[in-house]
């Protein structure tokens, strides 16, 4: 049965080393030119959300940059200066359209996961660029932990850190997650979080891919420490919702830990870019294939017709329905600057209650892929 999600990522990551031993964004930009250099464009508060019982702010959409460096499940298998610079070009039209939350890992890119360059280090190279173009430009990190069965205790979370930090050329994260549950040993790295936030190497802490009992257990275990769980990063979309099915959701509601979207337009299924004749290419393929995207057509043709209304394309009608959710950061993957662009303009406007319900109901009838299987445990 085929997985979506980023868990054949950190799958090929733990694999390979176990053998070794378009639219419109609403918002205030504010530009302006002191002795005649540039100063980056400002971040406008209105756009921003406490994430959280912490004190960091960050936009209501973020930018997933899982595919940045990858050539083992994204990008047809290869890495090349085209796709280099598209990823440089996704960065910087993020930053200018008002979005400046980029969310990382430890093994995206990594060679570890047969990757071609970190993510993280990309990451870290655009920033740098940017604040040699921009010195007051602001951007808001977050990367995660894996938590590989040889990790053990809650030193190893801050040695990683600090090598993300090498990676990313940063003396702190804004948010530093636990990527996946651990098969043991995961009090020592709820500890190591603590610990990290502690030494002032993160501003915030969360987790990924937890169930209810998990999260809970998370929650408490570092409220003894006065520590607040900002997040839980979980698979969550208009057709993929095991959150609200398993608790998870709610219980981050009820907790005040917001939920961090990822896979929030199913990998491109609900762009309407795909179609049973034009289904995507590499591992996605196996996972959105012709017949499930023949069932999905009715809901994808409904999603147009609401986006004309607003002029929004499908993808942002998409994201917009998961931010009415509340309590919902989206992190889509933007590959290019389009994309970029593309997803600022999912934010600054709203679906009504109605056509929530709609694209809900709608599609309730669409039997949804597989998760991450941990979600479950």
């Amino acid at each position: 049965m085929a997985v979506a999600t980023h868990f054949s990522f950190p799958v090929n990551y733990v694999l390979s080393e176990a053998s070794r031993s378009r639219g419109r964004f609403d918002r205030k930009l504010v530009r302006a030119v002191a002795s005649g250099d540039s100063v980056a464009p400002a971040i406008s508060e209105e756009t921003k959300v406490k994430l959280g019982g912490s004190d960091l702010k960050v936009t209501k959409l973020g930018i997933g940059v899982w595919s940045w460096g990858d050539n083992s499940y994204w990008n047809d298998f290869q890495w090349d200066d085209r796709k280099l610079k598209a990823a440089k070009g996704a960065f910087d039209v993020s930053l200018d359209s008002g979005i400046d939350f980029f969310d990382t890992a430890e093994v995206y890119g990594s060679k570890f996961s047969l990757g071609a360059i970190s993510s993280e280090t990309l990451l870290g190279r655009f920033i740098r660029e940017r604040k040699e173009r921009y010195p007051g430009a602001e951007v808001s990190v977050a990367t995660k932990y894996a938590a590989l069965p040889w990790r053990l205790g809650r030193e190893s979370v801050i040695s990683a850190l600090k090598d993300s930090l090498a990676r990313l050329e940063l003396s702190s994260v804004d948010l530093y997650q636990l990527h996946w549950p651990g098969l043991w040993g995961n009090e020592g790295y709820l500890d190591g979080l603590g610990d990290a936030v502690e030494q002032g190497l993160v501003k915030a802490v969360g987790v990924s891919n937890y169930s209810e009992k998990r999260l809970r257990d998370a929650y408490e275990r570092l409220k003894k420490r006065g520590i607040p769980l900002a997040s839980n990063q979980v698979n969550y979309s208009l057709i993929y919702r095991a959150p609200e099915q398993t608790g998870v959701k709610a219980a981050c509601d009820e907790l005040g830990v917001s939920l961090i979207a990822y896979s929030p337009i199913a990998q491109g299924a609900l762009t309407g870019k795909y179609t049973p004749e034009n289904p995507p290419s590499g591992p996605r393929g196996r996972i959105y294939t012709r017949e499930f995207l023949t069932k999905l057509q009715p809901l994808l043709n409904r999603i147009k017709q609401i986006g004309e209304n607003y002029t929004k394309t499908p993808t942002q009608v998409a994201l917009n329905w998961l931010v009415a959710q509340g309590n919902v950061i989206p992190i889509p993957g933007a590959k290019n600057a389009e994309q970029a662009k593309e997803f600022a303009g999912a934010i600054g406007w709203s679906l009504t209650d109605d056509e929530v319900a709609e694209l809900r109901s709608l599609a309730s009838e669409i039997n949804p892929v597989v998760g991450f299987p941990v979600e479950y445990l």
